[in-house]
């Protein structure tokens, strides 16, 4: 657990700062690289940018009781992990089980209502299933459930804990 409040304020602007890079590289990795966002990459990146603009509030604020930032930058990485976890299950489908590819994002929004539109994204569709890239042998979606596990652990380690009052080791001697 985090000791200080600068300590707290330091986690905190890690985690934001962690997330403009996943963010910078996904962003590289689509205009530069080629590679195209599927709905569900596009869903994982939202939960990104919620989780850190949660951790910069957060580590600009950084309060002494902060169990409300961890919450709330817990909220979205979970939710983040479960949409690349089950990303990384529809990529592991056999290929005859794999969902036939749909409309993009933009057209289901457009043509949808809110609610209906996530759920379709959230069923998953042939251009999920692709392996476009990997490093290590995982897919990015693969990577993006283990950035969002790091970043709900440091949600936690950086907010949760109370930090002594002033002067509390003081009053114990």
């Amino acid at each position: 657990m985090i000791g200080s409040r600068s300590q707290r304020r330091l986690a905190n602007l890690a985690g934001c700062v962690s997330v403009a890079g996943l963010i910078g590289y996904a962003l590289y990795a689509q205009y530069v690289l080629g590679l195209e966002a599927c709905p569900l990459c596009i869903f994982q990146r939202v939960a990104f940018i919620a989780g850190g603009a949660v951790f910069l509030v957060a580590g600009l604020h950084a309060p002494r009781r902060a169990r409300l930032y961890g919450l709330a930058a817990l909220v979205p990485n979970v939710v983040g992990g479960g949409i690349a976890a089950r990303h990384v299950y529809i990529q592991n489908l056999p290929a005859d089980q794999v969902p036939a590819c749909g409309p993009g994002l933009s057209y289901m929004l457009d043509a949808f209502p809110l609610m209906d539109a996530v759920r379709l994204v959230l069923t998953g569709s042939g251009e999920c299933a692709e392996v476009v890239w990997s490093f290590v042998g995982l897919s990015m979606p693969a990577w993006a459930l283990v950035w969002f596990v790091l970043l709900s652990a440091l949600a936690v380690a950086a907010n949760w804990s109370r930090l002594p009052r002033p002067g509390s080791f003081a009053r114990r001697s």
